[in-house]
């Protein structure tokens, strides 16, 4: 099944290698304080570890708090991102409602399980404080070539969303985790962009951080490019998250470079451009302070 086509697109690697050299060589002409700040507000402080507990959740959070009192002209970051349990802890412990609360779900990193439970975890996460939930791809179903159950799981997720944000009050946003490093090719990173944005993806997400090979310069463009693709024929914009191994502000500022060739200034915010990071936040405030930086 090659679903990209029905947009009129086909990932060109070669192409995209070119236009990824024509970024790099520029890159440095793109950085000045004002796209690192922005680099910053569109981070989703993110700690997904294993040994994750409400006490160290709630530091994690309290640091982030305390950041403002030593660098009070920073913009807030997007997001505090943490596994669904603990989804209760930043909702109580932020410093404000617009620093929102983000959980992974559909049992991440691997949504190797069942759909009835993946749901129920949305569920209980929203009803916990979740402002946006990250589902992941069901890989099973996707790489088997089941396309169709594949996009099923992603509805499904949708609906339980909007019915728990609905019970809640408020609208909470949906993205979802292609896990691009185990798509491998550009075909397949393209079908999963359209698979995703097509069942109500907010956003569209490279990975989870736990493989592997996760965010990579050429699979952002080409779930750049399938945006543009997807918002020319439809008229829906769908945001674009990094995720896993970005870690500089060099990075950042790749990425950031790719979103405005591709989709222009109107993608580059909160609303429709996210990092998902842990260690990116000392290498932004660095870089901007000319000075190194260890608060993060």
């Amino acid at each position: 099944m090659e679903l990209y086509k029905k947009y009129g697109y086909t990932p060109d690697k070669e192409a995209i290698g070119r236009s990824l050299d024509i970024i790099a060589e520029n890159i440095d002409k793109v950085v000045s304080p004002e796209v690192l700040r922005t680099c910053f507000s569109i981070m989703d402080m993110t700690t997904l570890r294993p040994n994750d507990t409400p006490s160290s959740v709630k530091k994690f959070v309290e640091k982030i708090n305390d950041f403002y009192k030593e660098y009070p002209d920073y913009p807030l970051p997007a997001s505090i991102c943490v596994y669904p349990n603990f989804a209760s802890v930043v909702r109580d412990t932020r410093c404000s409602p617009e620093l929102h609360v983000t959980t992974v779900s559909t049992c991440f990193p691997s949504t190797q399980s069942f759909l009835d439970v993946k749901l129920l975890e949305t569920r209980h996460a929203i009803e916990n404080g979740a402002d946006e939930i990250d589902i992941v791809l069901s890989l099973a179903s996707f790489l088997d070539g089941d396309y169709e159950a594949a996009g099923k799981e992603i509805a499904a997720a949708r609906k339980t969303i909007d019915e728990a944000a609905a019970a809640a009050g408020r609208h909470v946003c949906m993205k979802v985790i292609l896990e691009t490093g185990l798509l491998v090719t550009p075909e397949r990173i393209a079908d999963a962009s359209f698979l995703a944005m097509e069942n109500g993806a907010d956003f569209i997400k490279t990975s989870t951080g736990k493989v592997e090979v996760n965010a990579t310069p050429m699979s952002a463009y080409i779930m750049c490019e399938c945006i543009k693709a997807f918002y020319e024929k439809t008229g829906r914009k769908v945001g674009f998250k990094a995720a896993g191994g970005v870690s500089s502000a060099m990075d950042a500022v790749c990425y950031y470079s790719i979103v405005n060739t591709l989709l222009g200034k109107e993608w580059l915010n909160k609303e429709l451009f996210r990092f998902g990071v842990s260690r990116l936040g000392n290498s932004l405030v660095s870089a901007i302070e000319q000075k190194t930086v260890t608060y993060f």
